[in-house]
């Protein structure tokens, strides 16, 4: 099987690996690159595998002219930027040492060796730089498949970093075949440890949670980490049933994870969201129960926060999108309150205007932004 992309012919790519090649070594793409190849997606990150230790591919990549940069050379990795495309070269690894959040690495001559402790089968095939692939662990048939599988006994897979419970979930999500359900054996061992994932930082959860929320359609592999347990170790009190209609829902728009989180509830708290996102979700899930219009919404939150809110009702309570909601949203989104403080002044002043010019807000927003200016003021 041979690589059918574009993508490996870039001059930059080629001209690394031949370099590397010529000065006695293996240089193979790796993991997402031919993943995302041969299912037909695209292609973003290049990353290659070698038997040089990260001083040599430093040395090499230089002596080619080539920019280098050691982004993780404790382990085993560099990045050489090669006619504008960056590579991220990471000399064959073997596990020393694990303990559910980081691994002790040694460098390996040996693809098998290096194969044998990646985390699904499907991230474990190589490709040289003609575009053929090298599937040492036999992963081809389950790519074809769409089979999320871990390599090897899922268990010790799992222990070795916890975070793999995570990407199990999201890897089906985004490359899963959704009529063959989840590897029986990668859910069982999913459910037996999810309590390590107490191990995991929060910045890591929630980043990987990020990802799962933002794929074509996450609700199988939510509701299954649900089943398992998985769900509520990282989002305790968490209640999936909403995420498939606004999947549906949502479909025509662009994936928003904060949106589809917004349905889930839960203790948001156990995630590490920026100042912004913890905003945004909690005016979402205040929307979830509110009876204000598109338009209303669309001004209070903004034009895209505002549809988010009036997707993620929809679906929480179960009923169909209102006719012509996006125009609305953006009607009030590009609305302006038409009264002013100094439309009230002197006769209000202080606290007394404040308040006054809220209730005129209320009659506002109740009128669905159809109140003229001296409709407000009558009897101001």
């Amino acid at each position: 099987m041979k690589i059918r992309g574009d993508w490996i012919g870039h001059p930059g790519s080629q001209t690394l690996c031949a370099v590397l090649e010529q000065a006695g070594h293996r240089a193979l793409f790796v993991g997402g690159c031919i993943r995302n190849d041969l299912l037909g997606e695209p292609v973003a990150d290049i990353d290659l595998a070698t038997d040089a230790t990260p001083e040599t591919v430093s040395d090499i990549a230089e002596t080619a002219g080539f920019k280098v940069v050691p982004t993780g050379i404790e382990h085993g990795t560099v990045t050489v930027v090669a006619e504008g495309r960056p590579h991220e070269i990471t000399t064959f690894r073997r596990d020393v040492e694990t303990d559910g959040r980081r691994a002790v690495v040694a460098f390996s001559s040996r693809i098998e060796e290096d194969a044998a402790r990646r985390d699904f089968t499907m991230n474990a095939l190589y490709a040289d730089r003609q575009g053929r692939v090298i599937d040492p662990l036999h992963g081809l048939p389950d790519l074809q498949a769409r089979r999320v599988r871990f390599v090897g006994d899922a268990e010790t897979r799992i222990r070795e970093d916890y975070l793999r419970i995570l990407r199990f979930f999201r890897f089906h999500a985004c490359y899963g075949d959704p009529e063959g359900g989840l590897d029986a054996e990668g859910l069982a061992a999913c459910a037996a440890l999810s309590g390590g994932l107490e191990t995991i930082s929060r910045e890591r959860i929630t980043a990987e949670l990020r990802k799962l929320l933002a794929a074509r359609d996450p609700a199988p592999s939510v509701a299954a980490m649900a089943q398992s347990g998985v769900l509520a170790q990282i989002l305790p009190g968490a209640d999936p049933r909403a995420l498939a209609p606004l999947v549906h829902l949502d479909s025509a728009e662009p994936p928003r994870w904060l949106r589809r989180l917004s349905v889930l509830g839960g203790e948001a708290d156990s995630l590490r969201l920026s100042k912004s996102e913890a905003r945004d979700l909690a005016a979402l899930r205040a929307a979830l129960g509110s009876t204000e219009s598109p338009a209303a919404l669309g001004w209070s939150l903004g034009e895209t926060l505002g549809a988010d809110a009036v997707l993620a009702r929809a679906a929480a309570l179960e009923t169909p999108l209102p006719d012509g909601w996006q125009r609305e949203v953006r009607r009030g989104a590009t609305a302006r309150f038409p009264v002013s403080a100094a439309d009230l002044m002197p006769a209000f002043q202080g606290e007394a205007l404040g308040a006054r010019l809220k209730s005129l807000e209320s009659r506002w927003l109740a009128s669905d932004l159809t109140l003229s200016r001296d409709d407000l003021l009558k009897g101001a």
